[in-house]
């Protein structure tokens, strides 16, 4: 990529952006021609520049899908550097953008569960509920990833929210969530009981109960001995 181009991405400059794009009308396509890349809007997203980054989702809307290098989208990034404007620009522009996945299949649900961020987590689910379906390569869940990390305020609002399905009657889904199984055949229950997580157990219990499974017993009797936290 131009490194006038580059430049310009990292100051949010747009007054240069449409100067490049005068003296190159398919700068921009020259770019998402490449598969990994960091492109404009990586940079931007990195840097928090919220108005560049919406003038060039708007001009080449496919960069906020696409990954660079180390397995990134310009969610991504936002969400790495702490940039929270520029994620909630995101999630405004397209709701669904919460379940591409980067690296290791991991997606910006799975991401703000592992690092505790409830405010956007709430956000997340509340804009694209389907988001929590999403698995990683291991077959994670963002329950599983929520266990593993030792995040309890990212699992009291899962669990809350399945609850509250259970009670309304629509619990398939709920049901298939809470029961998944990652590669390694553990589910979120048999990783906080591998862990000694007795205040997570006892969370993930209760809403076993609510599935009307009378022997929870085995649940927690042969948790995956290969598993590695």
């Amino acid at each position: 990529m131009d490194e006038r181009f580059k430049s310009a991405a990292q100051m949010g400059d747009m007054n240069m952006t449409y100067t490049l794009i005068q003296e190159d009308p398919y700068l921009l396509d020259r770019i998402d021609c490449i598969p990994f890349i960091d492109t404009p809007l990586h940079i931007a997203a990195s840097f928090g520049h919220v108005q560049f980054a919406t003038e060039i989702m708007r001009l080449k809307p496919s960069f906020a899908r696409k990954l660079n290098q180390q397995g990134f989208s310009p969610m991504h990034l936002a969400l790495q550097n702490g940039q929270t404007m520029m994620v909630l620009r995101f999630l405004d522009y397209q709701k669904d953008l919460v379940r591409v996945q980067g690296r290791e299949g991991k997606t910006p649900l799975h991401h703000v569960a592992e690092e505790g961020d409830v405010d956007l987590l709430i956000k997340f689910l509340s804009a694209c509920p389907l988001s929590i379906q999403d698995v990683t390569i291991r077959s994670e869940t963002a329950l599983h990833i929520a266990v593993k990390n030792y995040q309890i305020d990212v699992l009291d609002f899962l669990l809350g929210g399945l609850r509250r399905s259970f009670h309304k009657g629509s619990n398939i889904q709920e049901k298939k969530i809470i029961n998944w199984k990652d590669e390694e055949g553990n589910t979120a229950l048999h990783i906080a009981a591998a862990t000694n997580q007795p205040h997570i157990t006892k969370k993930l219990q209760q809403v076993y109960s609510l599935l009307e499974q009378k022997d929870l017993s085995h649940l927690l009797k042969f948790p995956n001995p290969k598993m590695t936290i």
